[in-house]
């Protein structure tokens, strides 16, 4: 198709990203926002987030004459032929989706969007907001359509140029049509969908990767109490194509920007139907268990109690590549362990703000310094190539509780440290000898 003029509402995370990239295609953009600041330095290229390759889009794309930012929504969408909103639908009250931002754009541009302009929601919505943003609207001339992202922190800007579907639905067919040939050019399948299959498509992908993490983190606590060992059985479950090995790593609990307000979301909206969704209900009962395993684990290694420990914690972002705090179960796990009395001095390679209730600093290192165990919270590999031999000479105790089973055991063990992961054998160190 031609380069069509495209709008997005929203510069986050998604709204970046959707402009960068379609502008890369050749599409002309305008990026939105409400805080000026953040226009003006998006504007002279500089970026904010963290995310491979999304930088050298926004200055390619500035650089072409493909790609713009400016404030404010009303002006911008009077000669577009598809709008995209892309704005916040954080977890609300009671764990419905808060679709106030959308609302509060819908009713800024309604009546001046052109006819047969496409308002795309690529937001992730409930089922339902398309009939309701029609509503809003009471316009019949401009159609809404749903194109849910697919995007993972860490690898958006590939995700998004190397898709595996393209989902668009609409009461208005031709419209879904129109917003999946912008995405001609990715050779990817396009799922044409009515508007509530669309909308729900994102909230059944997410909740079942919900599912998958919460069942291998049960399945590694089994491992635990049975002497079987989670990467073994992990290897031997990925084999099987059906059930693939992507989401099979035990961890701290699943978190970020997206699982926690889309599964809490999934649930009200089950029960808006009066459905009981117990399986997903079980999956964040599980989530919130695996939290607390981990904090008991991390006792464990302080002897039973937590009041007065030294923990040194590695990684605070919610996964490796990405400087996003939100929902983090690195953050959660430290909440719990700063509520029991811990002293906790923290390390994250993105992460150079402070945070309530613990210390955080700019070298690994120094989160060993007396600490009494250390504990690997996020999977940055960096984390891999320390000198654990250095690290042990700065604890003052001997226990490494590697959440991620990210670290190789021998090497900290050869350190004079134990180490205990998830959902295998801990494996203590020869004993550390003090010369003083």
């Amino acid at each position: 198709m031609s380069a069509a003029r495209i709008v997005v509402v929203g510069t986050g995370y998604v709204g970046l990203t959707t402009g960068a990239c379609l502008a890369s295609l050749g599409h002309r953009v305008t990026c939105v926002d409400v805080d000026e600041a953040k226009v003006s330095r998006l504007s002279a290229g500089r970026v904010d987030i963290l995310e491979p390759g999304l930088a050298e889009l926004v200055t390619g794309g500035i650089a072409g004459g493909r790609l713009s930012f400016v404030v404010g929504a009303r002006e911008a969408v009077r000669e577009a032929d598809g709008v995209f909103l892309c704005v916040p639908t954080p977890m609300g009250a009671g764990g419905s989706a808060d679709l106030r931002a959308v609302e509060a754009v819908t009713a800024e541009i309604g009546a001046v969007l052109p006819a047969g302009c496409a308002l795309i929601t690529k937001s992730t919505v409930p089922v339902g907001t398309s009939k309701r943003i029609r509503a809003m609207l009471g316009r019949e001339d401009v159609p809404i359509v749903s194109n849910p992202e697919f995007l993972r922190e860490g690898t958006a800007v590939s995700d998004f140029l190397n898709p595996d579907r393209i989902v668009v639905g609409s009461d208005t067919p031709g419209a879904a049509r129109w917003v999946g040939d912008l995405y001609a050019d990715l050779g990817a399948p396009v799922v044409v969908a009515d508007a509530a299959s669309a909308e729900l498509v994102k909230y059944a992908a997410n909740c079942f990767l919900a599912l998958k993490l919460s069942y291998v983190n049960s399945i590694a606590e089994l491992c635990e109490r049975l002497g079987a060992d989670i990467d073994l059985v992990t290897e031997g479950m990925g084999y099987d194509r059906r059930i693939g090995r992507t989401f099979l790593k035990p961890g701290p609990g699943w978190g970020g920007s997206c699982l926690p307000k889309d599964t809490s979301a999934l649930v009200k909206v089950a029960e808006s139907v009066n459905y009981d969704f117990r399986m997903l209900t079980s999956a964040i009962d599980e989530n919130i268990a695996q939290r607390d395993r981990i904090v008991a684990k991390i006792a464990g290694a302080c002897g039973g109690t937590l009041a007065g420990a030294r923990i040194g914690v590695l990684g605070l972002a919610f996964k490796a590549g990405t400087n996003d705090l939100r929902d983090s179960p690195a953050l959660a796990v430290s909440s719990v362990l700063g509520a029991l009395g811990a002293e906790i001095t923290a390390y994250d390679p993105a992460v150079d703000t402070g945070i309530d209730g613990m210390t955080v600093v700019d070298d690994p290192y120094q989160v060993a310094k007396d600490a009494d165990v250390i504990v690997v919270l996020t999977e940055w590999a960096e984390f891999k190539h320390l000198d654990w031999t250095v690290m042990a000479d700065a604890m003052e105790g001997d226990d490494v509780v590697d959440t991620r089973n990210l670290l190789d055991p021998r090497t900290v063990i050869d350190a004079g440290l134990s180490w205990q992961g998830v959902g295998r054998p801990r494996v203590a160190g020869r004993k550390r000898v003090t010369v003083s």
